[in-house]
């Protein structure tokens, strides 16, 4: 009777035993079939590194505009959203002015030699007159005289000491007939050390300023760039509300 009851006692462990051995084991199966998900989820968002190729269009109100732009062109992940916003950050490659896609993984990343991503900025306008309006009566009395001859038949001046842009200098290209091209562009090696070292603003839509940021190797095809940024900026703007 002993044996008997022992015999049992043992059977009822071993099943106790083996449901636990087989629970423990589905449980390590569906932990680890967990962690491939994420891992591969979790690769994929390090890989993309805050990017998007997410082609989907928003619109962003800003003031009485309406900015109609792609996910994969807007800067931070939190602004990729229709809505009202205060500001709105892209980036572009220039000159093909598109958004981020895995061609283009290398020039967002910036792994190449070769800079060619610009960062536009939309906000209400602040000042009455953008940076080409600012250079007769501002920054004029703020260079130093005379200038250097720059790329693309433009004058580059130092700033002086008292106008506060330090490690800065002024570029300004001749356009007959209209205002002149300027931008300010970062100096020594705080120019070395950006990627986009040069910006310009310029006013668009209804009381909208754009400034954009470029790689100083631009400012030969300073004309170029400007037209496209225009251009670019004239696409998203859609009708006010």
């Amino acid at each position: 009777m002993k044996q008997a009851a022992l015999a049992n006692e043992l059977t009822v462990v071993d099943s106790r035993l083996m449901k636990r051995v087989l629970y423990g084991f589905a449980a390590l199966a569906l932990l680890s079939v967990a962690i491939s998900l994420g891992g591969k989820w979790f690769g994929h968002s390090i890989a993309m590194a805050g990017y998007t190729d997410d082609a989907t269009v928003y619109q962003v109100v800003i003031g009485n505009n309406v900015i109609a732009v792609p996910a994969n062109t807007i800067r931070f992940a939190q602004a990729r959203r229709d809505g009202i916003a205060s500001r709105l950050d892209l980036y572009l490659r220039y000159p093909r002015m598109d958004g981020y896609s895995e061609p283009a993984r290398d020039d967002f990343n910036h792994t190449g030699t070769v800079k060619n991503i610009v960062f536009l900025s939309f906000e209400q306008q602040m000042m009455s007159r953008d940076m080409s309006g600012r250079f007769t009566p501002i920054y004029s009395a703020l260079i130093t005289r005379p200038g250097t001859a720059g790329p693309g038949g433009t004058m580059i001046y130092g700033f002086n000491e008292k106008s506060g842009y330090l490690n800065e200098v002024l570029v300004v290209g001749n356009r007959p007939g209209k205002e002149p091209f300027v931008a300010r562009c970062l100096s020594g090696q705080s120019a070395d050390q950006s990627l986009a070292p040069c910006e310009r603003d310029i006013q668009v839509g209804d009381e909208l300023s754009l400034t954009y940021r470029f790689p100083r190797e631009f400012l030969g095809d300073w004309q170029a760039l400007d037209a496209a940024i225009a251009t670019e900026a004239g696409r998203v703007l859609k009708a006010g509300r």
